[in-house]
């Protein structure tokens, strides 16, 4: 298979129509599409997940992103990435995903140049802060300059919105996802995002905060795409100019 079907090929997530959430006292529909290749378009934010081959935090097999439209539509993407790397037993009955699964998968230099331009436009939320070191891991391993993007951490939002869930199950998806009656695949890139995503969605209705109000303290006041962004472009299609 070709490197550019597999990243503008379909996702091995499967399509999710409809998410269904609860949220201070009723229930909210958020209609989720499944992409079948990157985004195009703004959002209002993005949530962002990654699955590892291994314990290495570099070892990336796996990216998901979960795009909040302005009508709080979801769309979710995902996509098999080759950490070049061991697959760990452990990991792979975590997330059900084998060397066998990414032979012809993209490395992660191409994949990163394929979601970068819409990664540096928009806010990202990871739920805890291991995607961004995961994803600053894998660059350093590949000897790419991390790109300087804006996340935020749905856990923060959650313990914002939840506080009674502390010492009481925690703010991990799992126990959310039985807490707040979250519809997803736990330990798929493509779904988990989507839960944090549906996270912060809930906590704005909760709260009856918008997502910049329940991000201020945690994210920069503004993003504009510098030059850092940019050159690691360039490199980026250097080293995969079939993208």
């Amino acid at each position: 298979m070709a490197l550019s079907d597999w990243i503008f090929g379909r996702s091995p997530t499967p399509p999710q129509q409809r998410g269904a959430m609860k949220a201070a006292g009723r229930t909210l529909q958020t209609p989720v599409v499944q992409a079948d290749r990157v985004p195009e378009g703004d959002f209002r934010f993005i949530a962002l997940d990654v699955e590892t081959a291994c314990g290495d935090a570099a070892s990336i097999c796996q990216i998901g992103v979960a795009c909040v439209q302005s009508d709080n539509q979801i769309q979710t993407f995902s996509m098999l990435v080759n950490p070049g790397t061991r697959f760990d037993p452990f990991n792979i009955q975590l997330h059900g995903i084998g060397p066998e699964h990414v032979a012809d998968a993209p490395r992660f230099p191409a994949a990163l140049n394929a979601l970068l331009p819409l990664l540096e436009r928009h806010h990202l939320v990871q739920h805890s802060s291991f995607d961004k070191r995961a994803l600053n891991a894998a660059c350093a391993a590949c000897n790419l300059a991390a790109p300087d993007l804006r996340w935020s951490d749905s856990v923060m939002i959650a313990r914002r919105a939840w506080p009674e869930l502390k010492g009481n199950g925690g703010h991990g998806l799992g126990n959310l996802k039985r807490v707040l009656n979250l519809q997803f695949q736990h330990h798929d890139a493509g779904e988990d995002a989507r839960a944090a995503a549906m996270v912060v969605l809930q906590a704005e209705a909760r709260l009856s905060m918008p997502f910049e109000q329940l991000t201020v303290a945690q994210g920069k006041s503004r993003f504009p795409a510098g030059p850092s962004g940019r050159a690691l472009l360039r490199q980026l299609r250097a080293e995969a100019p079939e993208i």
